[in-house]
C-alpha cells in the first residue's frame, strides 16, 4: 500500500460523493424550488459552494457515471449509451446508432482505484449501472466494499425485499431483480443505504476513507414512504412542481444526506472531508418540471444535462459561495486528486480540469469549451441524436440525423427559446468548427445512414405506388 498522501499530516482528507439519480436543476431548495423540502441539501449549500452551470457527461446515466469514474468524456470511453439500451428500431430511424461498449472498461484507473492505491478505504453503495455483476462491478474497479450496486439502473421496488422485473425491448425477454440488500418488510431502499453509508463512516472514521453514496432514488419507479406521500398530497395540484411519490422521493434523498453530515460532524470529520452533491442527468420529464430549463432527462437541451452540484471544502470554499463557471462530471477526479495531496494523473483524466482555483475563489478554469457526444435515440421527450458544444455563453446543438443546427446565448436565453444559427453563422461557424475538431480528437464514433431503414422506405413507396390511395 503506498502512503498517503499528507501522511504526516493526522488528518487527511475524506471524501464523500453523493450522487442522486434523475434529480433536476431546479428540485431543490437551494436552487429555488418551494415545493421539494431539502434542508438538508440546503444547508450544505449554505455551508459550501453552489455551482449554477454545471453539467452532466450525458443526458442519460452511465455515460455520466463513467465519466465521473474516469475523468474522461463518454465520446472518448466509447460509453455514450445507458446500458443496455435497446431503443434503436432498424425500420423506423434513418440512421444506425453509433457503437457503444456495455461495461466500463478494466483498463481504466478509476478514482477509487487512485484513492485505494494511496490507502483509501473505498466504498461504493446504490446505484453503478457500469457493467456486468460477474467481471464488471465496483469490487472490479476499485471499491472495497459494495452495497447493492447492480448491473440495472433501477430497483424492481423501492421497498424491501426490492424486487421486479423489467421486460427487455430489444428482446421481449424478462429480466429478474433480485433483492439488492437484507432487511425486512417495509424498509426503504434510501434509507437502507443511507444507514449503511453510516455504517461505513463510523467504522473507518480513524483512517481516510471514499464513500461514494449513489442513490437509485429519484429515478423510477416513483414510490415514496406513504406518510411522506401524503403530505405532498395536500398540496394544491397548481403548486405542485412533480407528483407527491416523487417529491416524497426527494425528501428521502434529503434525509440520507443529513444522515451523512450528522454521522461526519459527531466524529468530528467536519474539517478534513471534502463532501460533492451531484445528479448523473436532468430530471425525467413525468416526474417534475425543470423549468425554466428547457426540457428533461435524455434530451441535449438544457433540462437534459444542467445539474445541480454543490461541493463543501472546509478551509478552502467560501460558505454560501456561487459559481457560475461552466463545469462538468469529468471534472471531479482531478479535483479530487488534488484535494487529497495527490498528483495529478492527467493521461487517465484526460477530459477533466481541478476545480480547486474555482472552489478556492482564486481563479477559474482554462479550458475554452465543454463537449457532448449522444449518437443514439432514446424515447424521452425532446431528445435526438446530437452533439452539442457549450462555449462561454454560447451553445450549439447539431442534429446528428437531420444535420440541423441550434444556436443559443444561454445567458439572455436559458430556456432556448431563441435559435440564432441564422442571424448569428460565424458564431455558428466557429463552434461547429470546435465541434468537428473534438470529435476526431476523441474518436467519437459516428452514426451511418442505415440501409434498413433506406428499404422499409422502398417497400413503403413500392406498396403506395401498387396500390394507391
Amino acid at each position: 500500500m503506498q502512503a498517503i498522501a499528507g501522511d504526516s499530516d493526522p488528518s487527511p482528507t475524506n471524501i464523500v460523493f453523493i450522487l442522486i439519480d434523475d434529480l433536476g436543476w431546479t428540485d431543490l431548495g437551494c436552487y429555488g424550488s418551494t415545493y421539494y423540502q431539502t434542508p438538508n441539501i440546503d444547508q450544505l449549500a449554505a455551508d459550501g459552494m453552489l455551482f449554477t452551470d454545471n453539467y452532466s457527461a450525458c443526458s442519460v446515466c452511465s455515460p455520466t457515471r463513467a465519466a465521473i469514474m474516469t475523468g474522461k468524456y463518454p465520446a472518448r470511453l466509447l460509453l455514450t449509451q445507458w446500458l443496455p439500451s435497446g431503443r434503436w428500431d432498424p425500420a423506423k430511424r434513418r440512421m444506425r446508432e453509433g457503437r457503444y461498449i456495455s461495461d466500463l472498461p478494466l483498463e481504466e484507473v478509476t478514482i477509487a482505484e487512485a484513492l485505494r492505491e494511496a490507502g483509501y478505504r473505498t466504498a461504493f453503495m446504490g446505484k453503478w449501472h457500469l457493467g456486468a455483476d460477474s467481471y464488471y462491478s465496483p469490487e472490479h474497479n476499485g471499491f472495497d466494499l459494495n452495497v447493492a450496486g447492480r448491473d440495472y439502473g433501477a430497483p424492481g421496488s423501492y421497498f424491501y425485499p426490492y424486487e421486479g422485473t423489467w421486460k427487455i425491448p430489444t428482446t421481449g425477454k424478462t429480466y429478474v431483480k433480485h433483492s439488492m440488500l437484507p432487511g425486512e418488510q417495509g424498509d426503504y431502499l434510501v434509507d437502507r443505504l443511507a444507514e449503511e453509508a453510516e455504517k461505513f463512516i463510523r467504522a473507518n472514521s480513524e483512517a481516510p476513507f471514499f464513500l461514494m453514496l449513489s442513490h437509485y432514488a429519484v429515478h423510477a419507479p416513483l414510490q415514496g414512504k406513504p406518510d411522506k406521500v401524503e403530505r405532498y398530497k395536500q398540496v394544491h395540484k397548481k403548486d405542485r412542481q412533480g407528483p407527491p411519490n416523487y417529491a416524497a422521493m426527494v425528501e428521502s434523498v434529503d434525509d440520507s444526506v443529513g444522515r451523512v453530515m450528522k454521522a461526519i460532524e459527531e466524529l468530528h470529520l467536519d474539517d478534513n472531508t471534502l463532501i460533492i452533491f451531484t445528479s448523473d442527468n436532468g430530471g425525467f420529464a413525468k416526474a417534475t418540471d425543470n423549468s425554466p430549463l428547457r426540457a428533461n432527462k435524455g434530451s441535449s437541451y438544457e433540462g437534459g444535462i444542467r445539474v445541480p452540484l454543490i461541493v463543501r471544502w472546509p478551509g478552502k470554499t467560501k460558505p454560501g459561495s456561487k459559481s457560475a463557471e461552466p463545469v462538468i462530471s469529468t471534472d471531479f477526479y482531478p479535483t479530487i486528486l488534488e484535494a487529497v495531496g495527490l498528483p495529478a494523473r492527467p493521461h487517465q483524466h484526460v477530459d477533466g480540469e481541478s476545480l480547486a482555483p474555482v472552489l478556492s475563489g482564486e481563479g477559474n478554469l482554462s479550458r475554452e469549451a465543454i463537449y457532448w457526444h449522444y449518437p443514439h435515440y432514446n424515447q424521452h421527450p425532446q431528445s435526438f441524436p446530437s452533439d452539442v458544444v457549450r462555449a462561454g455563453k454560447w451553445k450549439l446543438i447539431e442534429n446528428l440525423e437531420s444535420g440541423e443546427q441550434q444556436l443559443f446565448n444561454l445567458a439572455e436565453d436559458i430556456g432556448e427559446q431563441k435559435n440564432l444559427a441564422a442571424s448569428h453563422p460565424a458564431k455558428a461557424a466557429e463552434l461547429a468548427g470546435k465541434l468537428e475538431a473534438w470529435r476526431a480528437e476523441v474518436g467519437a464514433d459516428p452514426m451511418l445512414p442505415n440501409p434498413q431503414y433506406d428499404d422499409a422506405s422502398r417497400r413503403k413507396q413500392a406498396q403506395a405506388t401498387v396500390h394507391p390511395n
